[in-house]
């Protein structure tokens, strides 16, 4: 079955990540920007909320872990966002998520990682 896409797109969050002392201490800029794959078939037949995945829920558990989370590395904060999104609602199938560290290297605007999961591959792990 082919799945439809939403997209949050440049999700601003200050927050702690990384290994250096002041990045333990001073909140920066977290950027995200996910694709969520869901179905959204049953929505557009019903015109209701109850039958589409609510991206608005989904952003604000984002933006929650981002505020109150202090991974070290990029590499666990993307991963925890990713998951976030599956247990937040069991219609998202596939999500690609990218988090950056603006402004985290000389010369570059931003540093970042782009991960992309099933929920599919999620069960297998869990089995």
């Amino acid at each position: 079955m082919q799945l439809d896409q939403i997209h949050i797109k440049d999700l601003t969050v200050p927050g702690i990540v990384g290994i250096n002392p002041e990045e333990r201490v001073n909140r920066q800029e977290v950027l995200v920007n996910a694709t969520l794959w869901v179905d959204t078939r049953p929505a557009a037949v019903t015109d209701d909320i109850a039958d589409a995945a609510n991206y608005r829920t989904i952003t604000k558990a984002l933006i929650a872990h981002i505020e109150n989370g202090e991974p070290m590395l990029v590499e666990r904060l993307v991963q925890e966002l990713t998951d976030i999104c599956f247990n937040t609602d069991p219609r998202v199938e596939e999500v690609e998520m990218t988090v950056e560290k603006p402004g985290a290297l000389r010369h570059a605007r931003s540093v970042g990682i782009t991960i992309r999961r099933m929920r599919s591959d999620r069960k297998l792990l869990e089995d």
